[in-house]
């Protein structure tokens, strides 16, 4: 029987976390490479540390013919001078201008090559043969009705207190604030419920001029409009910058690369995950768009009023086009029966590569957004970003079990 009084923390980091640095550059790769060409492969990973930024990889076009040993594609406009602008536009974005780490001085390293022959053998399709999984693996996705973006509440109050800091440091409200920046959110549970903040801690870069003193009076602000009126933790348990200090960040600070966030970036351990990162792959490779999916249907589920809680799991080989299992699991919230639902929500949505991606709309640049704060518990946007975020299978879930 599961626990109904307990504590539970989450955290989440800003988008000049070093890691972060890292997965916005690699998503911004992978949507000029889907700008260029909607079927392109692309799987690139990004190092940054003291002025330097490494990229890394293979890719690969619709018409391209290159082997895994060409030493950057020319396919179009996109190459090694682009790659690195949009790297060094993507940092200056972040705001970066620092010694140990300036946009227009790190210098810029790119190591991509064409996709493996083998591996687009598997993915491929060919004659009748359809569209494979770019890799074998599990994949979770998740949903809880406790916050209206049916979010894990710790991590969703972690996401927007970063969120409330950098857009005040993006407008020049907080001008003594850096883009680096951590916070964390220890909620109470009673019922299964959460009710209070039992601790809070906020970690942010900020100007030699100020003393942590300051930036904590900076900060509290923004802490006190994000969690819900009366839920704020006692000042002994209210933690910024308890390092005393917090001048030197970014990769200057601490090496990034991308995928080490993958916690942060799914339901902030409130649910399982599958091992593989998200940034810098194209919709092609699984563990993003299985796990994109996963959530899609969690999240109707649980908007349905299906139940409370729900979690689902997708595994999948590579080269096979169709799940080898689509597990469902409300947590004894559940509302209906757990197979037929998992049946019901397959003939809603084809969960093979090509019927995700074609389903969500996927195959469009809309990654670069997605690197901070969180992939999930976003709002859908117009042109397609957070595709998965959509409520549109609720009506049709609700009348399957009418």
């Amino acid at each position: 029987m599961a626990k109904s009084n307990y504590l539970f923390t989450s955290e989440s980091v800003s988008e000049g976390h070093p890691d972060k640095v890292c997965d916005r550059i690699s998503d911004t790769i992978v949507d000029a490479f889907l700008g260029a060409d909607p079927y392109a492969r692309v799987a690139c990973e990004t190092l940054a540390t003291t002025n330097r930024i490494v990229i890394a990889g293979e890719v690969r076009m619709s018409k391209d013919k290159c082997g895994p040993k060409a030493p950057m594609l020319k396919s179009g406009k996109i190459n090694a001078p682009l790659i690195e602008k949009l790297a060094r536009a993507a940092v200056k974005d972040i705001g970066y201008a620092q010694k140990g780490f300036h946009w227009k001085n790190a210098k810029v390293s790119i190591f991509l090559h064409g996709q493996s022959a083998d591996i687009a053998m598997g993915v491929d399709a060919k004659g009748n043969k359809d569209e494979g999984a770019g890799d074998q693996g599990i994949m979770f996705g998740y949903a809880c009705n406790e916050t209206p973006e049916l979010m894990p509440a710790p991590l969703q109050f972690s996401h927007n207190i970063l969120k409330a800091l950098a857009a005040a440091r993006h407008s020049g409200k907080e001008k003594m604030l850096g883009p680096d920046a951590k916070s964390q959110v220890t909620l109470q549970y009673e019922n299964g419920k959460p009710v209070r903040a039992t601790a809070v801690v906020v970690s942010t870069q900020h100007s030699a001029k100020i003393d942590s003193d300051d930036v904590k009076k900076i900060v509290r602000p923004y802490v006190l409009r994000t969690l819900p009126k009366g839920w704020m933790c006692d000042e002994a348990h209210f933690y910024v910058n308890p390092t005393g200090n917090f001048v030197i960040g970014g990769p200057d600070g601490d090496s990034g690369l991308t995928g080490r966030k993958i916690i942060v970036d799914t339901y902030g351990g409130a649910a399982p995950h599958g091992g593989g990162a998200f940034s810098g792959k194209d919709p092609t490779k699984v563990d993003r768009s299985a796990a994109y999916a996963a959530r899609y249907l969690a999240k109707n589920v649980v908007a349905a009023g299906l139940a409370e809680r729900c979690t689902i799991q997708l595994s999948y080989a590579i080269g096979v086009s169709h799940p080898l299992s689509v597990y469902v699991d409300t947590h004894g919230t559940g509302k209906v029966d757990e197979d037929k639902l998992s049946t019901i929500l397959q003939e809603l949505v084809s969960l093979s590569p090509r019927g995700i991606r074609e389903h969500l709309g996927l195959s469009r640049p809309i990654y670069a957004r997605t690197a901070a704060y969180g992939h999930f518990g976003r709002e859908p946007e117009k042109d397609g970003g957070f595709s998965w975020e959509k409520l549109d299978l609720v009506g049709e879930l609700r009348s399957a079990f009418a």
